[in-house]
């Protein structure tokens, strides 16, 4: 249970006013279908997630979780490097 409390508050926090979350918001004030918008990104998040756990479980197999938690901070950083400098 301690595993799932985190990961919804780690994704809730992380999902708040991003891409997605204002794409959803466009989608439905253009639509004004807000239960099918709803059902499609509900949808397609679960995907997402599903891709990302298989992936990164076949991941950690074969990469330690030292290596993969610096790769993903230098990922993180160097996104908001460029984001910050318009190149991206």
């Amino acid at each position: 249970m301690k595993v799932f409390c985190l990961t919804f508050v780690t994704l809730f926090l992380a999902e708040l006013g991003d891409k997605t979350q204002l794409s959803v918001i466009l989608l439905t004030s253009k639509t004004k279908s807000a239960v099918w918008v709803f059902a499609g990104a509900a949808t397609a998040l679960v995907l997402v997630t599903l891709l990302g756990v298989l992936f990164g479980d076949v991941l950690l197999r074969y990469v330690p979780e030292k290596i993969l938690k610096k790769v993903a901070a230098l990922a993180f950083v160097t996104i908001g490097v460029l984001i910050f400098f318009n190149k991206m």
